[in-house]
């Protein structure tokens, strides 16, 4: 949706829409435009029925309080630990069942779960995405993908005869430039002799070989730095032994800096033991065929940087793994900041509409026309699930309404669209959940993007032609 051109207004508003939902919780961002648009559908019947629009935004809002009060009365909780992730990881493979990597949706949850609970403080529910890092590389299969308890970088020791393995790292994290000191003047140096030109060259091998000895003296045995150097230095460090990788990104030194518990060295001065990372293993990971190698830097001494390497046949199947996956990682970590729960297949959408309905029916003005039209709109999901599905959209909401009506108080909002035909329609039993939080933030945000849209009476574009709009 983000690389559409769009040039209709309330269309530009329901891809920020969508945009709010993923940054928000992360998933769920087809259902707030599906539901977002059949509010604004229900709404101009009404409009077209003489109905005020400020009375239909009210309406709309006394309605989505009953909805989300009535998700609170339905929800569930789920019970999880780092040790019993069975949960987690159903509720991943549910948000997975959906996209490209269905596939291998077992292995992605189990990654996304792994992932998730590495970086994830249990006690305070708090989750830094920061730690996790997503990366690919086109070649193999979804199902080469891996977690790596480590960080993983697209570059490779600055010498081909450099060791290809590194083991009990001490890492040098640098982001000073590996090269002599320069003056800071603005005068020039004129070298008119050969012997000039070797003097400079002296200094500059005496200048380099004390810099080496510098890292080699605090017992580092790899250096990373964030500037290149030139080949010069490259060979005096393969004569001195000491491993180095360049052009190493900012955030990647970030994080390698995280995982080993190092400290970034701005100036050589500064360089001490102290401040050197720890790693288990360095090695470079080649690629079948290919010349091209990445740096894994594994069994960290902070456990708890980790990344996601996804493998696949084209950039195109890597891209959409990333987004699936993304989605999962949102889902995991909306469990752990908030472990309640409701039910997919459209149960909980069915059971908001009942409650909707039966408020409607007692209240009295105008605002009963737009809850009821809330009602209907929150119907479109479990009707758009049946289609999906083969399935007749109209009988079989017809039916679940029907069914969640006289179910018990327990069951209630527990019966959904039957989409895989096993014969039950239990969405309990078959473990079809959501986090509460995210179906609540979809609500909401549906919500507020009609009331905004209802108020707008006139849309004035500055030299455009009138029969635009």
């Amino acid at each position: 949706m983000q690389q559409m051109e769009i040039s209709n207004h309330v269309a530009k508003l329901l891809v920020e829409l969508s945009k709010s939902q993923d940054d928000e919780i992360g998933d769920g961002t087809t259902g707030v435009v599906v539901l977002a648009g059949a509010m604004l559908e229900q709404a101009a019947d009404l409009i077209d029925k003489g109905i005020h629009p400020i009375r239909i935004a009210d309406g709309y809002d006394q309605a989505c309080d009953i909805a989300v009060a009535e998700l609170d009365k339905i929800s569930d909780t789920i019970e999880f630990s780092k040790e019993e992730t069975s949960n987690l990881v159903k509720v991943a493979r549910t948000s997975l069942g959906s996209k490209i990597v269905s596939k291998a949706h077992d292995q992605f949850a189990n990654i996304a779960v792994d992932a998730v609970l590495s970086v994830a403080d249990l006690e305070r529910k708090d989750v830094d995405f920061e730690l996790i890092k997503v990366d690919g590389k086109v070649g193999g299969s979804l199902e080469d993908t891996i977690l790596v308890k480590g960080v993983i970088i697209d570059k490779d020791f600055s010498h081909p005869q450099m060791p290809s393995e590194v083991r009990d790292a001490k890492i040098a994290i640098l982001t000073c430039a590996f090269e002599p000191p320069k003056p800071k003047t603005k005068h020039h140096l004129d070298i008119t002799s050969v012997e000039e030109f070797k003097k400079l060259q002296t200094y500059e091998k005496e200048k380099f070989v004390e810099m080496i000895q510098q890292i080699k003296d605090t017992g580092a045995n790899l250096a990373i730095c964030q500037w290149g150097f030139d080949d010069e230095a490259n060979h005096l460090l393969l004569q001195n032994k000491l491993p180095a990788v360049r052009w190493v990104g900012g955030p990647e030194i970030e994080l390698i800096a995280i995982a080993t518990n190092g400290r970034i060295v701005p100036r050589f001065e500064d360089l001490k033991a102290e401040k050197l990372g720890s790693a288990g293993i360095v090695r470079e990971m080649t690629f079948g065929t290919t010349r091209e190698k990445m740096l894994v830097i594994e069994e960290c001494a902070n456990t708890r940087a980790v990344t996601v390497f996804v493998r696949g046949s084209n950039k195109m199947l890597i891209d959409e793994a990333k987004r699936s996956l993304h989605d999962a990682l949102c889902v995991v970590r909306n469990l752990v900041r908030d472990n309640r729960v409701v039910y997919g297949g459209g149960a909980a959408e069915i059971a908001c509409s009942l409650a909707v309905e039966d408020a409607a029916t007692k209240t009295a003005g105008l605002e009963q026309y737009a809850m009821r039209a809330f009602a209907e709109a929150l119907d479109a999901i479990p009707m758009a699930l049946a289609e999906n599905s083969g399935l007749n959209p109209i009988s079989t909401l017809a039916e679940v309404k029907s069914q969640q009506v006289k179910a018990s108080a327990s069951e209630k909002g527990k019966l959904g669209v039957d989409c895989m035909s096993r014969g039950s329609n239990n969405m309990k039993e078959a473990f079809v959940i959501d986090p509460l939080i995210g179906k609540k933030q979809q609500l909401q945000l549906a919500t507020q993007l009609c009331r905004m849209v209802l108020k707008v009476n006139n849309v004035i574009v500055s030299g455009a032609d009138e029969n635009d709009f």
